[in-house]
Formats: structure tokens, sequence, C-alpha cells
């Protein structure tokens, strides 16, 4: 009796995607977004700022608002938590950082398209949620197991679901109160700012 024969593993057709390419093309999507808008930017407009064919686009992104998420996600894939000491420095010196961030011309006007566009389009805030939000949540994460290795706070507890929803509201207080200053009000997010809203973060109404 034969033995039979495993499978064929199927070759992959093209040429392997470059990362090169894709830096050029997300970096020329922010660029074209701060130049032209969001109405007028095109998958056109894209490709010949990064010096690629338009199928290439096309084979990464299936539309405008695909790629233009990606393009922001990177940029916050920038963001660390470096250890300052105390969960109080660790918490001031990601705000003063993501804030920045906000203050670059190309995260401002990227975040505020996609967010613009999101609210009537499920599958695209479902996007944004994906690869900018529930990514940046590590520095949550992160953040808060340095400082139960420092006993500043206590060991998460047993329910795993508990501790995500701590990770999720901890997540959209600090996000949500920088967004809003940074990019809603249109307030300086300086070092006072942060120690303040520490202050309030840490200790509460009474606190502040």
């Amino acid at each position: 009796m034969v033995p039979a024969m495993a499978p064929s593993t199927p070759q992959r057709r093209g040429r392997p995607r470059s990362a090169a390419a894709d830096r050029a093309i997300l970096d020329a999507t922010r660029a074209a977004l701060v130049e032209v808008g969001w109405s007028r930017l095109t998958m056109s407009h894209v490709a010949i700022r990064a010096g690629v064919a338009k199928t290439t686009l096309y084979r990464r992104w299936g539309a405008k608002s695909e790629l233009v998420v990606d393009a922001v996600a990177v940029l916050f894939d920038e963001l660390e938590l470096p250890d300052r000491g105390s969960l109080r420095a660790d918490i001031e010196g990601v705000v003063l950082s993501f804030a920045a961030l906000l203050e670059r011309p190309e995260t401002k006007t990227a975040l505020m398209a996609v967010i613009a566009e999101s609210t009537s389009d499920e599958a695209l805030r479902v996007r944004v949620r994906e690869a900018i939000v529930d990514r940046q949540k590590r520095l949550v994460v992160e953040g808060r197991v340095r400082a139960q290795a420092r006993g500043e706070l206590p060991p998460d507890p047993a329910d795993g679901d508990e501790t995500r929803r701590v990770i999720d509201l901890i997540f959209d207080v600090i996000a949500g109160a920088v967004v809003h200053r940074a990019l809603v009000s249109d307030g300086v997010v300086d070092s006072g700012w942060a120690a303040r809203f520490t202050t309030l973060l840490l200790g509460g109404l009474g606190a502040a």
C-alpha cells in the first residue's frame, strides 16, 4: 500500500510585502491629509506621493479609511512608558508624551478625520478600536504591573473580566481627558496640567 502524500504547501504569488514601501505609504498618507484634508484625499494621491502603484495600495488596504487608520496607528505605537520611579511620575510622563504626539499636525489631522468618519461607519469604528485603542491599552497594563511590583497598587483580582474592565476604564479616563484637552478645548497640556490631572486620578475629587 502506497502511503498518502501530504498536500503540498501552496506557493505564495507576487512579491513579498515591503516594510519600506509600507512606511513610505503611511508617511505619504499623513502628509497628504495635512495638505489636502480628508475630503480631497484619494488613493491615487497617496500612491503618487509614496512613489508606488495604486494597485500596491489596494493590495494592502481596501479603502481610504483603512489606510488612514493604519497611518495613525503607527504613530501611537511610538508611545512608550519609561520607568520614572513612581506611579505618579509614570502617569505624568505618559500624559505629556501623548499630548506631544497629538500636537503633531499629521497626528491631529488624521485622528480627527477618522474619528469624524467613524461616527457613521461601524466597520471603521471597529478598526479604530482594534488598531489604535486596544493596542495602546498595553501602556495601562505595563504601568499597573510596574506599580504593583513597587507596592503602589494591590494585585489584580482573580476575576480576569474585572481586571479588563479596570484597564478599560483607566485608559478611557486618561486618553479621553488628554484628547479633549488638546483637540476639543484646545487647551495646553503642560507639566502643571499633567500634575493636577494625576492628583485627581490618584486621589479623587477630594484631592483635587
